[in-house]
């Protein structure tokens, strides 16, 4: 996307964008937005806390990857587009401070800083790019009708029966996610141009790398905010170091061999708008999900290493490795994987291990963790073998 001089937008470097200081500054506003997220879960383990997490996690993750990708578009080093991620950031902290109570007496707040980003993001990109890309101009026009139906309804939980306001709430955030699945259709003006949501796949990719590591560190802030240096106990302290494992394998899982390899296909893809919002809008989200759920088993048995293993816990202790190697096969076979058997096997795995553990009752926290870490090792281990013959095949081909 060319720029005239005088141009927010982005100048073209063959599409290579590098994370700018002022975006991750931005993001730092989604640490604290994951731990809140976390914190909620602990105090809500049931089906309707599940729930209710589930709606404020999309509404966080929707939040962030719409700043990331008109930053995507405009040069985050022009004051212009500086105050519009300062001014981002504000709204994400008033709706971050509020998602404790989000479903009791902050659900108003929340929806103003959820709200607000969307009107702040569509005033901006509008007025910004009207003369340079129109457009983009009108995508966002588009958008932002898909946005005014959905309005109402977060409206209506926000200020009506605290009770009833995850419904109407996840009404409002399944017509957000379902607006780009559809381009935007609207009557008259038809669907958004797949061309024009054309992005830096460098860029973008790189962002979803680095949210990754946000909410790893998140988990990292878990451990010692709930450890807090109890070593007196040995139960706490191979579960402070249970956890620290299981952080170091998600890191491998998403990180030794898959993202640079989605990276550069990602570079290469014709239509990098689809290949965004598929691979990084929306599975990238059970992958942030699977993370949080991590965390909050960490938190849990930190806290109870030796109780006996409930199913709430086990429930989040196995699936939350279970969601999360999910995210990462389902997206890495959007960038050009087969389906990697190891993962499957883990999922079903894991599975059975929540099953087996609930039934007999005599296993703690503590020991479901390393069983949990134990599998994700195996999956490590799995799709390194698979990779090197992978590579050594490719190397003789080549020859």
């Amino acid at each position: 996307m060319a720029s005239r001089r005088g141009s927010l937008l982005r100048e073209e470097k063959d599409g290579h964008y590098e994370p700018s200081p002022v975006e991750l500054l931005f993001d730092l506003v989604f640490v604290f937005a994951a731990t809140r997220l976390s914190l909620f879960l602990v105090e809500h383990l049931d089906v309707t806390g599940l729930l209710e997490a589930f709606v404020l996690l999309l509404a966080v993750w929707w939040f962030w990857d719409h700043v990331v990708w008109t930053t995507n578009w405009f040069n985050p080093d022009k004051w212009p587009v500086r105050l519009f991620l300062f001014a981002a950031m504000a709204l994400g902290l008033v709706m971050s401070t509020s998602i404790l109570g989000a479903f009791e007496d902050l659900g108003v707040v929340f929806v103003v800083g959820y709200l607000g980003m969307h009107a702040l993001r569509a005033a901006f990109i509008i007025v910004a790019g009207w003369r340079d890309s129109r457009e983009l101009a009108l995508n966002m026009v588009r958008a932002s009708i898909w946005v005014a139906v959905s309005s109402p309804l977060w409206i209506i939980g926000a200020v009506g029966d605290p009770e009833q306001r995850v419904w109407w709430w996840l009404a409002a955030i399944a017509l957000n996610y379902l607006a780009p699945a559809v381009r935007y259709w609207l009557p008259i003006m038809g669907r958004s141009p797949i061309e024009s949501w054309a992005v830096s796949g460098h860029h973008i990719s790189e962002r979803a790398r680095l949210f990754v590591i946000i909410a790893l560190g998140e988990s990292v802030l878990v451990m010692g905010f709930t450890f807090a240096g109890d070593w007196a106990k040995p139960a706490s302290a191979f579960g402070l170091f249970a956890a620290l494992v299981g952080t170091l394998l998600l890191w491998l899982i998403y990180f030794n061999n898959t993202a640079g390899v989605a990276q550069k296909y990602f570079e290469k893809a014709r239509e990098s708008g689809r290949v965004a919002a598929n691979s990084y809008t929306y599975l990238h989200l059970l992958i942030v999900a699977g993370i949080v759920l991590v965390a909050v088993g960490d938190e849990l048995v930190l806290a109870h290493p030796d109780d006996p293993l409930d199913p709430a816990t086990a429930a989040v202790v196995f699936g939350g490795p279970a969601l999360y190697i999910l995210g990462n096969l389902l997206f890495k076979r959007s960038v050009g994987y087969r389906w990697l058997k190891s993962h499957i096997i883990s999922i079903g795995v894991l599975i059975a291990l929540f099953v087996l553990t609930t039934a007999l009752g005599v296993f703690t926290p503590l020991i479901a963790t390393w069983l949990a870490n134990a599998v994700m090792l195996a999956v490590v281990i799995g799709e390194e073998v698979a990779h090197r013959r992978s590579s050594a095949v490719d190397a003789s081909l080549a020859s």
